[in-house]
């Protein structure tokens, strides 16, 4: 087009300049002329307008094409680009920018950029910007940001103050995603930190030179890094493995790319120490190991304490001998061998006769010696496969394994083996300075297949041992089938027992104390149960059942609460007001933490006066931490309560304790009162514990007084007080006289 304009021009200029275009002469001629040269300069103007306009057309379309490139470079940008005004508001972004935010690009315009800062990075921000006001260079941050539909990323922030062409003061801000850098640059943290973590890590190549240890390695074997690398694993070798065994290592690697295993190996300075190791493959692309890494524990600690707790688990610390649940174990196994080989085997139940009175009397200290003497000499008596087991206390358990098929020559084998034991457990024991003589009760039952388990064998050797005592002690006695009648009425008893309890089928019967001028002075409180099928049960068949089951402690607390609330009642009859009332204190109940609380909430709830209660506590309570007995006895008594000590002379309280007890009253036992007139001992101990009581100041009443020559005897030699079915037998309260 341009070359065919500049044709035109020339040919224009061509013609005027020819010969043939001379004007007439006159002035037509001169006009015409002139307006040639007119036409010709107007052409000549055009044809350079029309070069011009050609020139701006192509530079236009160079620009147009310039700025479409700059747009596209613009939007399609690997980083987010924005414009904020100096509220923070974006005034333009690129496509990345709305992408990186979840938004498009038309609605991302006005929207304030904090709006997608994470809320804990905000403050960050806002200095980030403060920061950017008092520079005069670019800036970068990093914080969390979040798009539109709340999810978290990373971002890099790169901005500069600048102003715009009309003065409009702005931040250009560049917008990087470094989410997947900072997980990068988090897991090269983590993974340097777990280097150098507790375990001693070191890394060999293919052929197991060692390239690489961590500080852990250092202090577990106390070789450094430069001493290690460049050697191979067998720096660390004990000798305690064959080449076997590093073969196995090295074919399970080779298999798996992993093996791990417990192995001893060898610090710098000799010595022999476990170690826990773990060696995984590094594999490249091919599949085929590049390096080895290998972690590893010293679980010398470990080890000792795994041994520690299993002695702990399966061994009694004190004698050494197999515990409870070590003997479970050989028993299940013993029933499983005498069913295979139809043997006989035999379960003894051995209990010390008498034990406790040695702990009371020479200290458990002592009492722990003489159980290692019985340890030792139980051991010389059993064969090698049979097992000697201590279950706590004085109880040991011998297991007596492949006697003779028939169960009679076992039953002969066994006897004989008891015999044995009680020749050897009859000997003096030497406990420090003293010599001290203690007999075992033995009970024993069979066994030759698993058709009976394993806890009723032990009930069985247990029924037979309590069989042994009650026949006298230090005997031997076999499990006698008539015995489980009695316990499963026993355990019957115990389920009426708690329904009892719970159903409130208790009252309370009363008997009355005199004085010695026969004036009734009050009653001991005499709990009965009211069984629904077998009538009226009195206490001795269930008293020691509550106390062995616990159950003496709500039954306890019942008859307190009961006897107070009939003090109550009485306070209001002048006739009745003055009498006190009894009421026996377990030891179990006595010993509760809160039992002073528990006293003192009776009679507070029920009204009744804390003087007309008195408290009925045996000798055997004393025997167990008696200081914290005298300090909940003073701590009732400056109430006002009083207390009397029962079956006095029957157990083993000191007399230094005696004295330093708050009591108000000793009370004979019925014990010596029933034979006072015919056996010359025990009148002489009740004339005894009259003058006792009397020089420590105190009532002396005696219980079982059933005559009247026994109530003369007993006023012959002082007694203060008495109680027995010749004043009264226990009842209703309705009949008391």
């Amino acid at each position: 087009m341009i070359e065919r304009r500049l044709d035109q021009r020339r040919r224009a200029q061509s013609r005027l300049a020819s010969p043939g275009a001379r004007y007439p002469h006159g002035l037509e001629s001169q006009f015409h002329r002139e307006a040639q040269n007119m036409l010709h300069e107007l052409q000549v103007h055009q044809i350079e307008l029309e070069l011009q306009n050609e020139e701006l057309r192509r530079t236009q379309l160079a620009v147009d094409s310039l700025r479409a490139r700059y747009f596209d470079l613009y939007d399609l940008a690997p980083v987010g680009y924005c414009t904020l005004d100096p509220q923070g508001l974006i005034l333009e972004a690129n496509l990345t920018a709305a992408k990186l935010l979840g938004i498009a690009r038309v609605k991302l315009i006005s929207q304030p950029i904090v709006r997608f800062i994470h809320k804990d990075d905000q403050d960050v921000y806002y200095l980030y910007r403060k920061q950017l006001r008092d520079a005069d260079r670019a800036q970068g941050c990093e914080l969390r940001m979040k798009n539109s539909d709340g999810s978290p990323f990373w971002a890099h922030l790169e901005a500069i103050a600048a102003n715009e062409e009309n003065g409009t003061p702005v931040l250009r801000m560049v917008l990087n995603d470094v989410t997947a850098r900072k997980r990068s640059d988090d897991e090269l943290r983590i993974a340097a930190t777990a280097f150098e973590s507790q375990e001693g890590i070191f890394i060999t190549d293919r052929a197991g030179v060692i390239l690489r240890t961590n500080q852990a390695f250092t202090a577990i074997t106390d070789y450094t890094a430069q001493e290690a690398i460049g050697q191979t694993p067998s720096l660390l070798s004990s000798g305690r493995h064959d080449a076997a065994f590093y073969a196995g290592m090295w074919s399970s690697l080779v298999a798996s790319g992993l093996w791990q295993g417990e192995l001893w190996n060898r610090r710098k300075g000799g010595e022999v120490f476990p170690e826990w190791l773990t060696i995984t493959a590094v594999k490249d692309g091919a599949g085929l190991a590049t390096h080895y890494v290998a972690s590893f524990t010293d679980i010398t600690v470990r080890k000792s304490a795994a041994e520690q707790i299993s002695r702990l688990a399966f061994l009694d610390p004190l004698t050494g001998l197999p515990n409870r649940r070590l003997l479970m174990d050989r028993l299940a196994h013993a029933l499983t061998a005498g069913a295979r080989h139809q043997r006989q085997g035999a379960l003894m139940f051995i209990d010390l006769d008498h034990f406790k009175t040695l702990n009371d009397t020479l200290g458990h200290y002592l009492g722990d010696q003489m159980l290692e003497q019985v340890a030792r000499r139980l051991t010389t008596c059993i064969r090698d496969g049979d097992t000697v087991a201590r279950l706590g206390g004085d109880e040991f358990v011998v297991m007596l394994e492949d006697l003779s098929e028939s169960a009679q020559d076992a039953a002969n084998e066994a006897e004989a083996v008891g015999e044995k034991i009680q020749a050897a457990l009859n000997q003096p024991y030497q406990l420090g300075k003293h010599e001290y003589h203690c007999t075992p009760s033995i009970g024993v039952t069979l066994f030759a297949d698993q058709q009976v388990g394993i806890d009723e064998l032990l009930k069985r050797a247990d029924m037979a041992m309590y069989q042994a005592k009650a026949a006298g002690r230090n005997t031997l006695r076999f499990f006698d089938p008539q015995m489980q009648a009695v316990v499963t009425a026993r355990a019957a008893l115990e389920l009426d027992l708690r329904s009892a309890i719970r159903e409130g089928q208790f009252l309370l019967h009363y008997q009355a104390q005199v004085s010695h001028q026969e004036r009734l002075t009050g009653v001991e409180a005499l709990v009965r149960w009211q069984h629904p099928q077998r009538g009226l049960v009195a206490p001795a068949e269930f008293i020691g059942l509550a106390e062995e089951t616990g159950l003496i402690l709500p039954l306890g607390q019942w008859v307190l609460e009961a006897a107070c609330a009939q003090l109550s009642e009485w306070a209001a009859q002048p006739e009745r007001a003055h009498l006190t009332i009894a009421v026996n204190v377990s030891a179990h109940q006595f010993h509760q933490d809160n039992f002073v609380d528990q006293v003192l909430s009776a009679l507070a709830h029920s009204g009744a006066s804390p003087l007309r209660l008195k408290l009925e506590l045996t000798e055997g309570l004393l025997i167990d931490n008696v200081e914290a007995v005298i300090a909940k006895m003073n701590a009732l008594k400056v109430h006002g309560i009083g207390f009397s000590l029962d079956d006095f002379g029957t157990g083993y309280s000191s007399l230094s304790y005696l004295k330093r007890l708050p009591l108000d009253q000793l009370k004979i036992d019925q014990s010596f009162v029933r034979d006072l007139l015919t056996d010359p001992n025990d009148a002489v101990i009740a004339g005894a514990v009259i003058a006792l009581g009397h020089s420590l100041g105190l009532q002396v009443i005696a219980e079982g007084v059933e005559t009247a020559e026994q109530h003369q005897a007993l006023a012959q030699i002082g007694c203060d007080g008495y109680q027995g079915d010749y004043f009264g037998r226990a009842a209703p309260v309705g009949d008391i006289p």
